[in-house]
């Protein structure tokens, strides 16, 4: 990811980032929902997210799903992925966002959510490091500090995951485990 287009702020915001919360159509998928005639749902997901949220997970910071809609696929997915906080079919994303808040002692500062539409504005105005996909929706932008360079689905979330290592100063140091793989 180019830095280039991170502000100072961001850098700052992104230090203090302990809890990241996803959305799931829009964001670890491209919104895409595919259902077949026997009532199966299929999403899609991009390997390079999972892998940033792991390496993330394994340096401290916890990840956690907030979504609209229930699906079997996204509670596999978290499983694989070691999520542990999934809240699933949320109308109202606040209160799980405030369950999980209380459940681990932060404060809006040290959490950063990632959303594409509408329905996430009330999430991105209490959070630390508010942040959309390029596709996201333009009035959800308008709630963001970041506004990701990829698309939901394609590689957004991984941008993020590793914002997040740099401005920890984690960044080298994960680089040179894999070097010396």
């Amino acid at each position: 990811m180019d830095n280039g287009f991170i502000t100072e702020e961001v850098m700052n915001r992104a230090r203090k980032i302990k809890l990241l919360i996803l959305d799931v159509d829009g964001v670890l998928t491209d919104g895409r929902i595919i259902l077949d005639n026997e009532g199966n749902e299929f999403k899609s997901f991009h390997v390079r997210d999972g892998h940033g949220i792991k390496v993330l997970i394994r340096h401290g910071v916890n990840v956690a799903i907030i979504t609209g809609r229930h699906s079997r696929v996204v509670e596999r997915r978290a499983h694989e992925l070691g999520i542990k906080e999934v809240y699933q079919k949320c109308f109202n994303k606040r209160i799980a966002y405030d369950e999980i808040k209380k459940k681990y002692s932060l404060k809006d500062e040290e959490i950063a959510y990632i959303g594409d539409d509408i329905v996430d504005i009330p999430l991105l105005t209490k959070v630390g490091l508010p942040v959309v996909v390029s596709d996201a929706a333009e009035d959800a932008k308008r709630y963001a500090s970041l506004i990701t360079r990829e698309r939901g689905g394609r590689g957004a979330v991984r941008e993020v995951t590793d914002l997040i290592l740099k401005a920890k100063g984690l960044w080298e140091g994960i680089i040179n485990e894999y070097n010396k793989a």
